[in-house]
């Protein structure tokens, strides 16, 4: 099955500012059992973005999907590890986390750079999603 991977526009968050500097990178990859779930589960992410202009901490994000593989996720910027940990424990975020428990499988890393780039961020958290060499 050849690989389909759709990308948001990157969304900058109240931190942009901070693009350059220091972050925090977080990429997310879930697979739902099922192709219901997995719209489910990234129509959960979409109302998410919504949000991300107002979330303390946020440098900017993109979100992706790969819809014939029943994939999607994230990759989130952050200005530290505390902003990163004040997000997941959102009570909205934790709704959807808890609504798809064990209806799929949930791969993630996280990667700390002295300097952000949007160009290499995106290359990185690509290899990390496909497993593709270059």
């Amino acid at each position: 099955m050849p690989l389909h991977l759709l990308r948001s526009p990157w969304q900058p968050g109240p931190r942009a500012d901070a693009q350059g500097g220091p972050a925090v990178i977080s990429v997310t990859d879930f697979t739902a059992t099922t192709h219901r779930q997995s719209w489910s589960v990234a129509l959960a992410g979409l109302r998410l973005r919504r949000t991300w202009p107002g979330t303390p901490g946020a440098i900017g994000l993109w979100l992706w999907a790969d819809p014939a593989r029943r994939r999607s996720g994230s990759v989130s910027v952050w200005t530290d590890e505390v902003a990163l940990k004040e997000f997941v424990g959102r009570p909205d975020h934790l709704r959807i986390v808890r609504a798809h428990s064990g209806r799929g499988v949930l791969r993630s890393t996280l990667r700390r750079t002295d300097r952000f780039d949007e160009a290499a961020a995106w290359a990185d958290a690509r290899h990390f999603i496909t497993g593709e060499t270059s």
